[in-house]
């Protein structure tokens, strides 16, 4: 049995220690926002945050982050800022890639507090939308940005 602190619950896990995390989160535990794409961690699609750093969980172990705290878009507050601007500026269209988007750029923001276009542009340059909501996208993290600067919020 494998420990695992995901979302702020320990939950063990009956599972080969190579598994990758992502079949672990979606079949052990049930949590189906990290989605599966690619299977080499180049689309960010299954990002989720390992002790507040974005990871793809396709190209992790369950064994590697053990003693982690992971957190999937569930464990993310309602109220947090990026989950606001994602819904103020609109962005998902289908919705598949955007958990892992949502994650990546709390990561991101928590790191780049105030981005430049340019910054922003960067952090986006290795997640695949196939709807195009790229344009949102940019628009909510600057949103974020602006509401975690104002609130003295932390990601």
């Amino acid at each position: 049995m494998i420990s695992l602190h995901v979302n702020g619950e320990v939950s063990k896990v009956d599972v080969d220690p190579d598994t990758p995390l992502l079949w672990v989160l979606r079949d052990s535990l049930g949590i189906t926002s990290v989605k599966y794409a690619c299977g080499i961690a180049e689309c960010g699609i299954c990002t989720v945050l390992i002790d507040g750093e974005a990871v793809r969980s396709c190209s992790i172990t369950v064994e590697e982050v053990v003693g982690s705290k992971i957190l999937t878009i569930e464990g993310i507050a309602d109220d947090h800022p990026v989950k606001i601007a994602w819904i103020e500026k609109q962005v998902p269209q289908c919705g598949y890639c955007q958990p892992g988007v949502m994650l990546q750029t709390v990561d991101f923001l928590s790191r780049v507090p105030d981005p430049s276009g340019e910054q922003i542009n960067e952090a986006l340059d290795d997640v695949i939308c196939r709807c195009g909501s790229h344009p949102r996208m940019k628009q909510a993290i600057k949103l974020a940005a602006g509401m975690t600067s104002t609130a003295g919020v932390k990601s």
